[in-house]
C-alpha cells in the first residue's frame, strides 16, 4: 500500500522543539497543587486522638499508681503539726507553799519593715505612739521599744512576757502586733532559796521553759513533763486552723511537782541573818545549813551571796551557784570531833582523862603550836576540846592511831558526796591513806589538809546529835505526779558512826565548848553560841586559806566555822556555819546563837530542866604519863616566814596580826600547804 504523502507545513511555521510541551498534553498540567481539606481533617483527628490517649493514660496513672502519693503530698501542704507544751511542775516547800510555779503568758512580736512600708511618712509618729502605749501597758522601756520598732528587721520581740489579756488589748489596737504563746516562771519569794531552787527561763528554740540552774536544772525532765502534739488543717497561706480539721491529737502530760524539805520561814530567817552578819563582818561570802537532827532533812540552806531569779538576766554570775554544797574548804577545829569520837569509841581516852599538854608538839618535820602561849598544862580530854588545843588533839589522835582515825573520817562521810540531790555537789577531799606523809597526821586531826562542804560539816554533827547514826541529808521529800499521786523518795541508808553511848558522851563534852565559867580555865571557845535556858553543844573552827601566789598557807585570810546542835540532851536541830575571810576578831558562834534562838522561840522548845553544867577543863590531879617524846628537833627558825600557818588566839575567831603560828616548819624545810 503506497505511503501517504507528507503533510504540507504552513509557510513561515517553525518546527517545534521536541522538549516543548504540547498544548493540552500531560506535560502542560500546572506544578502547584491545591491542599486537600480532607487530609487536614485526618491529621487533626489523629493528633486529637493521640492527645486524648495520653491524657487518658495520665488520668489512669494519677487515679491509680500515683493516687496515694499525690494525696499525701496534698495533705502535707494543708496540714500542720502543732506542739502542745506541757505545763511545768511546781517546786514546793515542806508546807506546800510554792517556791516556783508557771503561768500562761504571751510574747509581743512585730515586723518593723512592714510598719515602715504600710505607714509611709506617718511611720515615725505611729511608732512613737505604739512604743508609749506598750510601755505604759507592760512596764517595758519606751526608748528600747522605739529602737526595736525603728529597726530594719522582719521580726522583733517587743516584750517577752505579758499577761494574755494585756496582749489581746494591744493587739486589737495595733494590728501589726502578733502574740506568741509562752509560759512564765514565777518565783514569789524572789531570792528565797534561789541557790537551791535555781531558775528556768523560756527557750526560744524548744519553745518551752528550760531549767538553767539549781533543782530547776537537775530535775528538768521531771518538772518539764512531756509535750503533746496536734495535727490539723490550716488555711492556704495562713497558720489559721480550720475548725473541725484535727487529724491527730496527743495530749500533753504536765510535769510533776517537787516537794522539798525546806521550811520557808526558817530559810528566810537563816538567809537574812547570814547575809547581814557576813556583810557586817566584811566576809567575802558564807553559808549556813540547818538539819533536822533525827531525819537529816535539810530545813534551811543559805548562802551569803545570792540572786533574784526574777531578774536573772542581770544577776552576777558568781552568785548563781550553791557554795553550801559546791565549795569545799578546810574546816579547822570543827573537825576535832573526829578525834574525840574515835577516842571514846575505841576507849583510848575518857572525857576526864588528863593529858600533860605542852605549848607545842613535833610532828615529823613540823612543830604544831596551840593558839595561845602556855606551858605544860593538865588538860582533860573535855578541856582539850573546849579550849580547842591543837597539841592536845594530836596527842589524843596518836592514842587512836592513824588507821582507826582514817576509818573514822570515812564513817563521818568525809571525802564522799552526801547524795543530797543538788547539782554541783562536791565530795570535798580527804587524802588517801596510802598518800599520807609524816606530817599529815599533824594536820588532819586539827582540820587542815582536808576539805568539806558546809552540808558535810552539818552531816558530821547530825550523826553525833542522832546517837551516832548518820543519815545522809536530803532536800527532796517527794514528787507529786500530774495524776496527783504523791511518791515519797526512798529514805537514805543510815550509817552507824559511833555507839549511842559514845555520841551522848561527846555531846556532853561539846557543851563545854559553849560554857562560860567566867575564868580563862573554865570558858570554852564558843561561849558566844550559848542560848539562855538551853544546853547547846557545838564546836568552833578556824582554818587558814591557801595563798595562791605561793601555794602555802596565808597569814591573814581564814575560814571561820561553827557547828552545833540544840537542845544538847535531845537534839532537834543541827546548825553549821562557814564565813569566808571575815575581818579579824570574827566568830561564827554569835550567828549560831541568833539562828538557834529563833528556832527555840518559834518551835517553843522546852527549856532545859537543869542549867548547863560547868565542866572541868583543867585538872588539878597528876596527869597521865605523857606520850613518848618525839625525836629531838633541830633549832627552830627565829621567826616564821610570811605565809607560814598561823592560828587564832581564840579558836573560832579570825586572829589579829602577830598571833603565834600553829605550825612552824623545821629549819630549812620547805613550807608547802598540806595535801589538798
Amino acid at each position: 500500500m503506497p505511503a501517504a504523502p507528507p503533510r504540507t507545513r504552513p509557510a513561515g511555521a517553525a518546527r517545534s522543539s521536541p522538549s516543548a510541551p504540547r498544548p493540552g498534553g500531560r506535560g502542560g498540567r500546572s506544578t502547584t497543587r491545591t491542599p486537600d481539606p480532607r487530609r487536614r481533617l485526618r491529621v487533626g483527628q489523629i493528633v486529637l486522638v493521640v492527645a486524648l490517649l495520653v491524657a487518658t493514660v495520665k488520668l489512669v496513672v494519677v487515679q491509680g499508681p500515683q493516687a496515694g502519693t499525690l494525696q499525701a503530698g496534698s495533705a502535707r501542704q494543708r496540714t500542720s503539726e502543732i506542739a502542745l507544751p506541757a505545763e511545768r511542775g511546781r517546786v514546793l516547800d515542806r508546807a506546800g507553799a510554792a517556791l516556783a510555779f508557771s503561768v500562761e503568758a504571751r510574747a509581743l512580736v512585730t515586723n518593723p519593715r512592714l510598719i515602715a512600708t504600710t505607714k509611709g511618712t506617718g511611720a515615725a509618729a505611729y511608732i512613737t505612739e505604739m512604743a508609749a502605749t506598750i510601755a505604759q501597758a507592760t512596764g517595758a522601756d519606751a526608748t528600747a521599744l522605739r529602737t526595736a520598732l525603728e529597726s530594719d528587721k522582719g521580726y522583733v520581740v517587743l516584750v517577752p512576757l505579758v499577761d494574755p489579756d494585756v496582749a489581746r488589748t494591744l493587739r486589737d489596737k495595733y494590728p501589726e502586733i502578733a502574740e506568741e504563746k509562752r509560759e512564765s516562771r514565777q518565783y514569789p519569794g524572789g531570792a528565797l532559796a534561789a541557790n537551791v531552787v535555781g531558775v528556768a527561763s523560756w527557750n526560744a528554740t524548744d519553745r518551752k521553759l528550760t531549767g538553767l540552774t539549781g533543782l530547776e536544772s537537775s530535775q528538768d525532765n521531771l518538772l518539764a513533763g512531756q509535750d503533746g502534739l496536734q495535727v490539723v488543717d490550716t488555711a492556704e497561706g495562713s497558720s489559721a486552723v480550720i475548725p473541725g480539721s484535727t487529724r491527730f491529737e496527743r495530749p500533753a502530760i504536765p510535769g510533776s511537782d517537787l516537794e522539798l524539805t525546806l521550811d520557808s520561814d526558817l530559810q528566810y530567817t537563816t538567809q537574812r541573818q547570814l547575809a547581814e552578819y557576813a556583810a557586817a563582818k566584811g566576809a567575802k561570802g558564807g553559808s549556813a545549813v540547818v538539819l533536822d537532827a533525827k531525819t537529816g532533812e535539810v530545813l534551811a540552806m543559805a548562802n551569803a551571796r545570792t540572786f533574784d531569779p526574777r531578774a536573772f538576766s542581770s544577776a552576777d554570775e558568781t552568785t548563781l551557784g550553791n557554795p553550801a554544797v559546791s565549795s569545799p574548804y578546810e574546816p579547822g577545829s570543827v573537825n576535832k570531833i573526829v578525834t574525840m569520837a574515835a577516842a571514846l569509841e575505841y576507849h583510848t581516852a575518857a572525857p576526864d582523862s588528863v593529858f600533860a599538854v605542852p605549848g607545842s608538839i613535833r610532828v615529823a618535820d613540823r612543830t604544831v603550836n596551840d593558839a595561845w602561849h602556855h606551858g605544860t598544862e593538865p588538860y582533860t580530854l573535855t578541856g582539850i576540846l573546849a579550849k580547842s588545843s591543837n597539841v592536845g588533839t594530836i596527842m589524843a589522835a596518836r592514842g587512836v592511831g592513824e588507821d582507826r582515825f582514817a576509818d573514822m573520817l570515812a564513817r563521818f562521810g568525809l571525802g564522799t558526796r552526801t547524795g543530797v540531790g543538788l547539782p554541783g555537789e562536791s565530795p570535798g577531799r580527804v587524802p588517801a591513806r596510802a598518800t599520807w606523809s609524816g606530817s599529815t597526821f599533824g594536820n588532819l586531826p586539827i582540820g587542815q589538809g582536808l576539805s568539806m562542804t558546809t552540808l558535810q560539816m552539818a552531816g558530821m554533827y547530825q550523826a553525833v546529835a542522832n546517837d551516832g547514826v548518820r543519815i545522809p541529808p536530803r532536800i527532796v521529800e517527794a514528787t507529786v505526779g500530774p495524776d496527783g499521786v504523791r511518791t515519797p523518795l526512798p529514805a537514805p541508808e543510815a550509817v552507824q558512826v559511833i555507839s549511842p553511848e559514845s555520841a551522848r558522851t561527846l555531846r556532853t563534852m561539846l557543851t563545854a565548848v559553849t560554857q562560860d565559867g567566867h575564868t580563862s580555865d573554865s570558858r570554852g571557845t564558843g561561849y558566844a553560841a550559848a542560848i539562855p535556858g538551853y544546853q547547846v553543844a557545838g564546836k568552833t573552827g578556824t582554818a587558814q586559806q591557801i595563798d595562791p601566789s605561793c601555794g602555802c598557807y596565808a597569814s591573814s585570810t581564814y575560814w571561820i566555822t561553827f557547828a552545833g546542835m540544840l537542845p544538847a540532851q535531845d537534839p532537834r536541830y543541827v546548825i553549821a556555819i562557814m564565813l569566808d575571810a571575815p575581818q579579824p576578831g570574827t566568830s561564827a558562834a554569835p550567828l549560831f546563837h541568833d539562828i538557834g534562838s529563833y528556832l527555840a522561840q518559834r518551835e517553843k522548845l522546852p527549856v532545859s530542866p537543869d542549867p548547863q553544867p560547868i565542866q572541868a577543863l583543867v585538872s588539878h590531879l597528876p596527869p597521865a604519863p605523857p606520850a613518848p617524846p618525839a625525836p629531838p628537833a633541830p633549832p627552830a627558825a627565829p621567826a616564821p616566814a610570811p605565809g607560814d600557818p598561823a592560828a587564832a588566839p581564840v579558836d573560832g575567831e579570825v586572829p589579829a596580826a602577830g598571833s603565834p603560828p600553829t605550825s612552824v616548819p623545821a629549819a630549812g624545810a620547805p613550807n608547802p600547804a598540806p595535801p589538798r
